[in-house]
Parts: structure tokens; C-alpha cells; sequence
């Protein structure tokens, strides 16, 4: 299979730069995951699609303002650090630019030397380890100093860092926003809740291979990044107790969906537990706990286009895609969604 299956193409207007006012005006694409029909409307109306006893799955990771902006102590060259796994208590790894900058032993300040940290090692694809060394609690220290690591296609500045994290996001460890639940508010989330349908979380923490191009001509040549996922005793039940009611699990985005992929049986049963998950999911992969998928729209010859091509077809959603930009929908992070039903 060829990462040219998996090219559109879009103009750059349609990317969009900055969140609409109100996240659930955006826009919502239905499209009918057999036959490709679709149907135009605003995501606050995704509750008319949810049925009384469905299991509707979103992850509630929550994003750390992990790009730090720092000098190098002997030269005051700078430094830019984003944070990607934290290895140990004080040990993350990290995406360093410049890295010919940061060998090993390089000494990094940042702030008011609020933080200090040495790089102790290098990793797969030239990652570094680096040590912190601080006074104070960590995500006090990060909170001020750090910066929300948004993907690099949004050139405008994000004026409220609230607006990059999902209305449920609770457990820190991402390095990017699970994007198709920031279309939720409470109050839709209100809705679908005196609906009778069941809210499960699941938690996965985003790593930098959502940003990360395919460059493997054939994609089964494609190395998937390792995340780190969750899954409690109690959420695992709700969602089992759904499927076996004979309802639907509907996963709120790609990392939703992984996450359930990676944990169930070949049967659709979740099982609960924690652990790292590089789960790479392209056409002919046989989905066993996703019956629906609310997504965004992808980049092109992205693993997350490929994902959402094996839950409906590639013809499908090329047409989809293609329809969209015709239609003038708004991409990727900010952008509108998608429900396939």
C-alpha cells in the first residue's frame, strides 16, 4: 500500500489558524461508513445521531504547555525543548532544536534559571534525555514557563491556552490535544448525557508521532511511536456493558479509538490496564470495539487519514475529503469534524 493512496490536496486557506468563538458551531461532516453518503451539519447537532444506551468513549488526557524556550549555559545560544515522555521523576525525553546544539552534557537554562536542565543521553531519531533540575513543584514551574506545543501548521498565536485543551481534559501527559473532542462544551456534553447515552474515558497521552510525517514510500514500512494509555476498571465496564446491551461505542477521535483497539479481545471486550501502545491501524485492519468515530479532518498521507480509511474505505473518504474542501470546511486542529456512522 502506497503513502500516495493517502494524498488530497488543499489549499492552504483551509487550514484553519484559530478555534471558532464557540466550539460546537463548527462544522460536522456525517458520512455513512458502508456507502459514503454524507450529509452537512453544525456539531452541536452529533446528539441527534447518539441513540439511549450507545457508549460514547472520549480521552481525557490533558496537554502540558511542554515547549520551553531556553539558553545554552556556556554559549547563551537558543535553545528550543519540547517535551515528549517523562522517563523518570526529573528525566524527560525531548525533541531539542537546534540539536547539534545539545550534546551530551550540554547545560540548558530557562527563565530566570527557574530551571535548569543537562542533557544525559540520545535516543531513537536523535531525541534527548535531559535531567531538571528545579526548586518548587514541577507543574508550577511549567505552567509558567512553558508554552502550549501547538502542531506546526498553526502559525497564530493562541490567546487562551484553554482553547487547546478538550472541557474534560484532567490527566496531564500530552504533548498535543486529542482535537476532536475540543468541538464538545459541558452543556452539549449535558445533552448527551439526558440522552441516556453512557460517557466512558479512556486516557491516552499524544506524542509527537501525531505530528511526525509518513516518509516510507510503502506504509507497512512505517514505524508507529509508543503512547502511553490507561484504561480504569470502572470506564472498561461501562463501555462492555454497552456492547453487550447490543449498543453502540462511539470513540470521540482517533486516540479514542486506539486505545480501545489496543485493549479488546477479539471479541469487541475491553479490558482494563495501563501500558504503552504503537498500534497502527490502515486499510484491512478488522476494527473489534469502534462501531462510530467522531474525528477531525487529517492531514494528508497522515497515519490518522490511513486510520479513519480502514474504519469506512479509501474511496470513501478521499470523496469525503474532497467534498469537504469543495464545501470549504475548515482542517485539522481548529478545524470542523467528522462523524461516521
Amino acid at each position: 500500500m502506497k503513502l500516495t493512496d493517502f494524498y488530497y490536496d488543499l489549499p492552504q486557506e483551509l487550514i484553519a489558524q484559530d478555534p471558532l468563538e464557540k466550539r460546537s458551531d463548527s462544522r460536522l461532516m456525517v458520512v455513512g461508513r458502508e456507502d459514503g453518503d454524507i450529509t452537512h451539519k453544525r456539531f452541536y447537532d452529533v446528539v441527534d445521531y447518539l441513540n439511549k444506551g450507545d457508549c460514547l468513549v472520549i480521552n481525557d488526557t490533558k496537554v502540558i504547555p511542554a515547549r520551553l524556550m531556553g539558553v545554552k549555559e556556556d554559549t547563551g545560544a537558543s535553545i528550543e525543548v519540547l517535551l515528549l515522555k517523562r522517563k523518570e521523576e526529573k528525566v524527560w525525553e525531548t525533541l531539542v532544536k537546534p540539536g547539534k546544539k545539545a550534546r551530551v552534557g550540554a547545560r540548558i537554562r530557562f527563565g530566570d534559571d527557574l530551571l535548569t536542565g543537562e542533557v544525559v543521553d540520545i535516543v531513537e531519531e536523535g531525541n534527548r534525555l535531559i535531567r531538571f533540575e528545579y526548586k518548587g513543584i514541577w507543574e508550577e514551574i511549567l505552567d509558567e514557563l512553558g508554552q502550549m506545543p501547538l502542531p506546526p501548521y498553526i502559525t497564530h498565536q493562541l490567546k487562551d491556552k484553554n482553547r487547546y485543551q478538550t472541557v474534560y481534559a484532567k490527566k496531564e501527559g500530552s504533548a498535543a490535544a486529542p482535537t476532536a473532542g475540543l468541538h464538545f462544551t459541558e452543556e452539549l456534553l449535558d445533552e448527551v448525557r439526558k440522552k441516556g447515552v453512557e460517557i466512558a474515558h479512556v486516557t491516552l497521552h499524544v506524542g509527537l508521532g501525531t505530528f511526525r510525517p509518513v516518509k516510507a514510500d510503502n506504509i507497512l514500512d512505517h514505524h508507529m511511536h509508543s503512547e502511553f494509555y490507561v484504561v480504569e476498571e470502572e470506564e472498561a465496564a461501562k463501555i462492555n456493558t454497552a456492547r453487550a446491551q447490543g449498543k453502540r461505542i462511539i470513540a470521540v477521535g482517533t486516540t479514542s479509538t486506539r486505545t480501545l483497539e489496543s485493549v479488546a479481545d477479539d471479541d469487541g471486550v475491553i479490558r482494563a490496564g495501563s501500558g504503552w501502545t504503537d498500534i497502527f491501524i490502515y486499510p484491512g485492519y478488522r476494527f473489534k470495539a469502534v462501531d462510530s468515530l467522531i474525528t477531525n479532518f487529517h492531514l494528508p498521507e497522515s497515519t490518522l487519514l490511513m486510520l479513519v480509511s480502514a474504519f469506512s474505505t479509501r474511496e470513501n473518504m478521499l470523496h469525503a475529503y474532497e467534498t469537504a474542501v469543495k464545501e470549504g470546511y475548515r482542517f485539522f486542529s481548529f478545524g470542523d469534524a467528522m462523524l461516521i456512522l
